[in-house]
């Protein structure tokens, strides 16, 4: 029963966001920048929900029992894999990016990431942020049994107070990207992880106070690499 709830709300979850981007679309007809980046987000729907997610969740049991070979504790395996695969949705995004004449667009213009180079995204801006969230979920699921679905949302949401973060209220949305987006970076990783570890049963409570939890134990991380990138190094929040 409960496979079937997370399906049905992935298939209105991916539902919501294909009949957004249709809207958004619809809405950008006559202003070529926004045209260029409603053609993004459908290269970032195509690419890394669609291909991407299918391709994780149909060979999710070969690749498990691959990872779960590898001579290294969990947590390691689940942090390297969790940033693996967002190196890689952010290479999708900055190509996307760097795509913008094609689309029509001056680049610069329009644009989904903060910078076109790809290096200085991932080490400035997205990835290294990321990766103490990545290193919090694991304590947390070191101790509690979160179903991959269930972490697979919860970083989804975390994704979305991100985005709010950075780009306004107005994110909430698009709140369907973001989940796909943000949870397709952990799903795997966490349905990689061992069924027979240590851990406790999750009650209700634990839902509602996994994601303050993660991002308090990714705080003390979170804290230094941003004031090297925006006080010591003064790197730029965006490079348009």
């Amino acid at each position: 029963m409960k496979t079937k709830a997370a399906r049905l709300f992935v298939v209105l979850l991916g539902l919501y966001l294909f009949l957004f981007n249709i809207f958004l679309t619809l809405a950008s007809i006559g202003d070529t920048n926004s045209m260029a980046i409603a053609a993004m987000v459908w290269g970032l729907m195509i690419v890394w929900i669609v291909c991407a997610g299918a391709l994780m969740y149909i060979f999710r049991d070969r690749i498990r029992s691959v990872v779960q070979c590898i001579p290294l504790p969990w947590q390691v395996t689940f942090v390297l894999g969790a940033t693996a695969l967002a190196l890689i949705e952010e290479a999708v995004t900055v190509s996307l990016t760097n795509m913008a004449p094609l689309f029509g667009a001056v680049a610069g213009e329009a644009y989904i990431t903060a910078t076109t180079n790809y290096v200085d995204l991932v080490l400035f801006h997205s990835v290294i942020i990321f990766i103490p969230l990545f290193i919090a979920w694991s304590i947390v699921l070191s101790k509690y049994r979160f179903s991959p679905f269930s972490v697979f949302l919860l970083f989804g949401i975390t994704g979305i107070l991100c985005e709010i973060s950075f780009g306004g209220p107005q994110q909430v949305l698009g709140f369907a990207q973001w989940i796909f987006v943000y949870g397709l970076m952990i799903y795997l990783p966490a349905y990689s992880i061992p069924d027979n570890r240590n851990a406790k049963t999750v009650r209700l409570w634990h839902y509602v106070a996994a994601i303050p939890a993660t991002l308090l134990i990714a705080l003390p991380m979170l804290i230094p690499i941003v004031y090297v990138i925006t006080k010591i190094l003064q790197h730029p929040s965006i490079h348009f």
